[in-house]
C-alpha cells in the first residue's frame, strides 16, 4: 500500500476542516477586514514552488514603474522571528534573511525603494504599515503567499499554479499538495499557470484550470543574471560547467533555467525547500565542486538565505560560487494583468 493511501484518511480530514473554514468566511461568521489602501493577493492552492515570488516581484516592478509607490506584507517564512517586523522602510533594508525570510529578503533587496513588512496576521502588517508610515502612505499593498489568509479583504486575488508538476492539484495534504479543497480557486479572480517549460505538456492542467471558468494567464521563468556572490555579474557560456545546489521547493524548474542560460549542470545536491544550511552542507558542495572542477551556482533565494551567515557565505565567496538571478515572463497575457492591476488603484 502506498504512502498516499495511507494518507487519504488524513487528508480527508484536512480537507474537511478547511473546507468548513472557507464556508464560516463566506457566510460571513468569520469576519474579514478592509484595508483603506487597495490590497493585491498573489497566493497558491498549494505548497511551495509554484513561482508566486517572481509574480510579486513583477507586480511590484510594474507598479514602482507606474509611479505608484507599493508595500509587500508577507509572513516571512522560515524566519527566526515573531510578529510584524520592519524588513525596509523603503529606503534602506533593515533586517536580514535570518529576521525577514529567504524570500522576503530577496524581494527586499530587488527592490530598495519598496516597503516591506513580515507579519503571520497580515492585518497587523497592514496596520502597522499604517501607523509607521502614516506620512508617506503606500498606493498599494502586495500581499505575497496568503491565498489562504482571509483574514484580510483583497482587491485582486490572483493564484499561482505550477505547470511543471501536472498531478499536484489531485489530492489534499498530507497525501498530495493541496493546501484546501479545489473549489477554493472560485475565490481567486486571477489563475496564472506559472513556470510552463512545454505548452502542449502543459495543456492538460490548462484545460482543467479553464473549466473553473476563471481568467487564466500563461507565464514562463526566464533566466535572468548569473551572479558572483560579490553581487558582480558572472560571465555565462557554455563552457560554465556547474554543481547545481538549491532548497527549493521545484527544483527542476532551477535545473531548467539553468540549460536555457546554456550552462551545463554536471553535478547536483538537494535540500528541502527553505532549509537552513549547515557548515557541513556548504563544505561538501565545495570539496566536490573543486574536486570535479566544478562551478558550483544556487538560486538567488538560497543566496539570501545563506548570506546571512558570514562563514558560509565566506566559504562559497571564497569556492567562487554563483547565483541565477530568474524573471517572470508572460507569452500572451501581460497585457490583462496590467489592466487587472491598474484597475485596483484607479477604484
Amino acid at each position: 500500500m502506498s504512502s498516499a493511501t495511507l494518507l487519504r484518511p488524513a487528508a480527508a480530514l484536512y480537507g474537511m476542516v478547511t473546507g468548513l473554514r472557507n464556508r464560516l468566511y463566506d457566510r460571513g461568521i468569520f469576519k474579514s477586514w478592509r484595508s483603506p489602501i487597495p490590497v493585491v493577493s498573489v497566493g497558491n492552492i498549494t505548497t511551495g514552488g509554484t513561482g508566486k515570488t517572481p509574480l510579486v516581484d513583477w507586480i511590484v516592478k510594474f507598479y514602482e514603474a507606474s509611479g505608484i509607490p507599493t508595500a509587500i506584507v508577507s509572513r516571512g517564512y522560515g524566519r527566526r522571528t515573531k510578529g510584524v517586523q520592519l524588513v525596509s522602510d523603503g529606503r534602506r533594508i533593515l533586517v536580514g534573511s535570518l529576521d525577514a525570510g529567504d524570500e522576503t529578503a530577496m524581494l527586499a533587496a530587488r527592490n530598495p525603494g519598496t516597503i516591506v513588512v513580515v507579519a503571520e496576521n497580515r492585518v497587523e502588517g497592514v496596520q502597522f504599515l499604517m501607523r509607521q508610515f502614516a506620512n508617506r502612505l503606500p498606493g498599494v499593498i502586495v500581499l505575497d503567499d496568503a491565498f489562504q489568509h482571509r483574514k484580510i479583504v483583497r482587491d485582486l486575488d490572483i493564484v499561482v499554479v505550477n505547470a511543471s508538476a501536472p498531478n499536484e492539484l489531485d489530492a489534499m495534504l498530507p497525501a498530495g499538495r493541496l493546501r484546501e479543497p479545489l473549489r477554493g480557486l472560485n475565490r481567486a479572480d486571477l489563475i496564472i499557470l506559472s513556470k510552463i517549460t512545454d505548452d502542449a505538456k502543459s495543456a492538460p492542467l490548462l484545460a482543467q484550470l479553464e473549466r473553473t471558468r476563471k481568467p487564466v494567464l500563461r507565464s514562463k521563468i526566464k533566466p535572468g543574471k548569473l551572479m558572483k556572490v560579490d553581487g558582480r555579474e558572472a560571465e555565462t557560456n557554455e563552457s560554465v560547467k556547474a554543481l547545481a545546489f538549491a532548497g527549493i521547493g521545484a527544483p527542476a524548474g532551477f535545473l531548467h533555467s539553468l540549460e536555457d542560460a546554456g550552462i551545463k549542470v554536471e553535478a547536483t545536491k538537494f535540500f528541502r525547500d527553505h532549509e537552513p544550511y549547515t557548515e557541513a552542507a556548504i563544505r561538501s558542495i565545495v570539496e566536490e565542486s573543486a574536486r570535479k572542477g566544478l562551478v558550483s551556482i544556487t538560486t538567488e533565494k538560497d543566496w539570501f538565505r545563506i548570506a546571512d551567515d558570514p562563514e558560509l557565505a565566506g566559504m562559497l565567496a571564497n569556492a567562487g560560487c554563483r547565483y541565477l538571478t530568474i524573471e517572470q515572463e508572460f507569452p500572451d497575457g501581460a497585457k490583462e494583468l496590467e489592466k487587472r492591476l491598474m484597475g485596483v488603484v484607479k477604484r
